[in-house]
């Protein structure tokens, strides 16, 4: 994989080696809008969403529909035109938040015997967003692998491996001859879940691989329902299933049931790392019972559209994205328990509602019309990019493109970025050509392990086959030591989901401003070719999820 025509050609089109396309000329009116776009509008922008008055913006309170009621006032007063259901700005989430009632249970049986376990210790259980209770009663286990069944690539930890009425055992991870973007994409645990019960599994544990990192479901878990009131988006309950377990084990009770198999934990993994699946039915069964209660919350996603000047062209879109919501209140950090979520995202909402400006101001519309879409649900799973891309507010065939804005880290000039996802499509050539025309390098991912490309919303787009980017920076850095990503590091540790990010930390705006201006040219490009965009011959993004 790593030697593909798909992957070298990515690096040729990167570095610049490839056959160079001329300069992007851009219009006089469009340049005049694009040279007023203000870094105080900004930062005044992120200064009202990150407001304690917000709370951290979590959906389903009242300092979310502060949010909603801003970003709503600001279309209006650009003369944006409402896009979402019923002639409004607003598309309905309907959001479920599950708990595990108290009492649950989990237990192993190897040899006829009952393995002792401790809740939040060796295990956790997943509340169920669908079926109140859930019920498995001595289910043989097999191991899995990572979940991964991507034959195209040729690798499926499911082949000759009978899952059928069993519960499956993975561990998270990719071989590492899959692409990064690939990769990130092959662990998208909803993804992960439907292949598990789609071969007749009653259920999924994800076994971590070290130690005390079994995750904390106090919060509960979120799901997207749909009009029937059923589950219609979740990562953790396979859609349209019967699934009646998921649950995270221990790096020490993974290796208790390998052991038990008769199986080398570090041979196994160094296989499937290699590319090679190494799946073996288990010597152990699982019983596990629980009940499962809901609060449902009603969100929204608001949704703004410009409509083109082409006769034909105007009934497809081009949309711009940013997430609206954070994390509301949680326990305190050093003293402050409201996550204000500044950088992340009202910096994102900030840059959307500045590119609508932008076209505000433009006598002359662009051929295809524009959708400025802000999501709810982002930071519980990505649940409203979700709702809006499999039932959006326009009809999904029209959509050929999605740019989107999340954490665009504006806290150091902007002298680099990189296309996450754009080696995959040819929405490529439009980042190549307004980066140029900017004087911004464009550069390879330089933290490939933190799998961005499926961690926001883009990815939905992606998955209901609309060719998606997601733009951030680079490591270019003024006094030529080009390590920003070392220091968006340092600065993440101490800010990233925390209340620490809020209006009074690190902030460059003008670089917020190079960055509106480099993705209303990325839209801007698309918005004007005749020619949607499409996914790269050969594909594995085109090939798995296609086009509409």
């Amino acid at each position: 994989m790593k030697n593909s025509p798909l992957i070298l050609l990515a690096t040729m089109l990167l570095s610049g080696t490839a056959h160079a396309q001329a300069p992007l000329t851009v219009p006089a009116p469009v340049k005049k809008s694009l040279d007023q776009v203000q870094p105080a509008a900004i930062k005044a922008h992120i200064a009202y969403l990150a407001d304690d008055r917000l709370k951290g913006r979590q959906p389903g309170t009242e300092g979310y529909q502060m949010a909603v009621d801003y970003v709503t006032k600001q279309l209006k007063d650009l003369g944006v035109q409402p896009a979402g259901e019923g002639g409004t700005y607003l598309q309905k989430v309907q959001l479920r938040k599950a708990l595990l009632k108290p009492g649950a249970t989990f237990t192993l049986r190897e040899a006829q015997a009952a393995a002792p376990l401790t809740a939040g210790q060796d295990y956790v259980i997943y509340p169920s967003p669908e079926l109140p209770a859930t019920t498995v009663a001595d289910a043989p286990l097999a191991f899995a692998g990572f979940g991964i069944s991507a034959p195209e690539l040729g690798y499926d930890d499911y082949a000759g491996l009978d899952v059928k009425g069993k519960v499956v055992v993975i561990v998270r991870g990719a071989p590492r001859t899959f692409a990064s973007t690939v990769a990130a994409a092959s662990q998208d645990l909803s993804g992960i879940l439907q292949a598990a019960t789609q071969r007749g599994a009653v259920g999924l544990i994800v076994a971590s691989t070290r130690a005390g990192a079994l995750p904390d479901l106090k919060r509960g878990t979120y799901s997207v329902l749909g009009a029937n009131g059923k589950v219609a988006a979740s990562r953790s309950f396979a859609v349209g299933s019967r699934q009646q377990l998921y649950a995270a084990v221990s790096a020490a009770t993974l290796q208790r049931l390998m052991q038990g198999a008769g199986l080398d934990t570090a041979q196994v993994f160094a296989t499937i790392k290699g590319g090679k699946p190494a799946s073996a039915p288990l010597k152990t069964a699982v019983s596990a019972r629980g009940e499962s209660t809901y609060q449902d919350i009603e969100s929204y996603n608001v949704v703004g559209k410009v409509t083109g000047s082409d006769a034909k062209l105007r009934s497809e879109y081009v949309v711009h994205s940013a997430h609206l919501d954070h994390l509301g209140i949680t326990a305190p950090v050093k003293g402050d328990s409201i996550n204000n979520g500044a950088h992340d995202n009202a910096s994102g909402v900030s840059c959307v509602l500045e590119i609508a400006k932008v076209y505000s101001r433009l006598k002359e519309k662009p051929k295809r019309s524009m959708l400025f879409v802000f999501m709810t649900g982002e930071e519980l799973g990505l649940l409203g990019s979700a709702a809006f891309a499999a039932n959006p507010t326009v009809p999904k065939a029209s959509i050929v493109a999605d740019v989107n804005m999340d954490m665009p880290t504006i806290i150091a000039p902007l002298l680099s970025v990189v296309a996450l996802g754009g080696q995959h499509s040819t929405l490529l050539e439009p980042v190549k050509q307004a980066a140029a025309y900017m004087g911004i390098a464009l550069e390879q991912d330089p933290e490939p392990e933190q799998n961005r490309f499926i961690r926001s919303d883009q990815y939905n787009f992606v998955t209901a086959g609309i060719p998606a980017l997601h733009i951030k920076y680079g490591n270019k850095t003024a006094d030529g030591k080009n390590n920003l990503s070392e220091e968006v590091q340092k600065w993440r540790a101490v800010t990233y989901h925390k209340p620490q990010d809020d209006i009074n930390g690190l902030f460059d705006f003008e670089a917020g401003k190079k960055y509106v201006q480099l993705c209303f040219l990325i839209g801007y490009q698309v918005a004007q070719n005749p020619v949607r965009p499409t996914w790269n011959k050969g594909d594995f993004f085109g090939q798995r999820y296609g086009s509409r």
